[in-house]
């Protein structure tokens, strides 16, 4: 690190996306220890990485737009998203969605679906088998949930997952690699010829999914916005509930006096909300500079791009006792997982449900013995999003 004129945050051009994608929580710990505000030139970003710069950033949306033109997002989803919108034009847009999260559609509508189909992949699950949770199980049943909730359900677990793997990885494609956009124009064109035929059944026969509610709104989005809504709930709405759950299940496998108090006393929320703590499923956020700035005594330009980031917020040793650690037992204390503000996930309520309230209890009341044979095949990965890519446990 050097420093650099004009009051500007210190820059670092050793810490690699690569370092980042593959363990980055040693790194912010060291960034919030001695460099909590840092330019670093391989993200092309000032990196903050303490809870309350990172709370301050969310809920200040005027001076820290989510419009930051330097995001790949726009390219890999073909569309200027809710995502990267303030104010009025954000609140429309997800306004339009909203009904189909209402607490009232959660608790009638999806939650009896959820548990069809979370019954359907744990009854199918083979007791006494050592088996890999991610493809059998937290992958598809993210996928086929989700397809009910959005109002397309002809789409195979398949298609859902590849498809929002390939829009998390071109929203992060921060190299511009030509190849991944291509892969991205390729997926938009499925999707959007399968959005095509999905709306025409919804205006004839209109019910609470998410585009159903959208295309039959009295005052609709523009018909490219819709598209662009659901694209960026299969973005985040398969890859945030399945890594949650596997991250979950590999706590408290890990730690057997939590797992045990958790089939005792019905801890599911707590295991819960200790999880996407402690591997925030989305870790980071960008946010554009509107004015001149200053965040501990650093000066932030008008222009600069500040990074949230939420995975080093909920480590803060300001607010978390060895934040490193999974413990379902800490005190209660509010986390950065699902952000803040304006742009606070509005698929948060539907997560918790259809994790700790169905998922957990049910799979864990079939399997109460499941174990990790080998923790060392658990192999955590990602930048902007995280979270295992196998957990082998064995169905006991």
């Amino acid at each position: 690190m050097t420093a650099t004129l004009d009051n500007l945050a210190p820059i670092d051009e050793s810490i690699t996306i690569q370092q980042l994608t593959l363990d980055p929580y040693p790194i912010y710990e060291r960034l919030r220890a001695h460099a909590p505000v840092l330019r670093v030139k391989s993200v092309g970003r000032t990196l903050l990485t303490k809870a309350e710069d990172t709370k301050y950033v969310k809920d200040n949306p005027v001076l820290f737009s989510s419009n930051d033109p330097a995001t790949p997002m726009e390219r890999a989803f073909r569309a200027h998203t809710l995502m990267r919108k303030d104010g009025e034009e954000h609140a429309r847009e997800r306004g339009a969605m909203a009904p189909s999260f209402s607490a009232k559609n959660i608790t009638q509508c999806w939650t009896p679906i959820y548990t069809e189909i979370a019954e359907q992949f744990v009854s199918a699950l083979p007791r006494g088998e050592t088996v890999d949770l991610f493809p059998v199980l937290a992958g598809p049943y993210a996928a086929r949930t989700l397809t009910r909730l959005l109002g397309i359900p002809e789409a195979s677990d398949d298609d859902m997952q590849r498809w929002s793997q390939i829009l998390i990885d071109g929203a992060g494609n921060f190299g511009w690699a030509d190849e991944l956009f291509a892969q991205c124009d390729t997926a938009n064109d499925e999707m959007d010829a399968l959005f095509a035929q999905a709306v025409e059944k919804h205006v004839k026969e209109p019910n609470q999914s998410a585009l159903s509610v959208m295309v039959n709104a009295d005052d609709p989005i523009p018909m490219s916005q819709i598209y662009s809504n659901v694209k960026i709930a299969i973005g985040g709405g398969i890859n945030e509930p399945r890594d949650a759950l596997l991250t979950i299940i590999y706590g408290l496998l890990s730690n057997p006096d939590q797992f045990e108090a958790c089939k005792t006393d019905g801890l599911w929320l707590q295991a819960f909300e200790e999880g996407v703590r402690w591997v925030a499923p989305i870790q980071v956020s960008s946010r554009l500079v509107t004015e001149d700035t200053e965040i501990r005594g650093c000066h932030i330009p008008k222009g600069d791009t500040v990074m949230t980031i939420q995975a080093s917020a909920n480590h803060d040793e300001d607010l978390y006792e060895d934040g490193h650690l999974y413990n379902i037992f800490r005190p209660k204390q509010q986390h950065q997982a699902f952000g803040n503000g304006p742009h606070f996930c509005q698929g948060t309520h539907v997560a918790r449900r259809m994790i700790a309230n169905i998922m957990l209890p049910m799979l864990f009341d079939r399997f109460p013995n499941m174990t990790l044979p080998d923790p060392s095949k658990v192999d955590f990965y990602g930048f902007g999003f995280r979270g295992p890519r196998h957990l082998p446990v064995t169905l006991n």
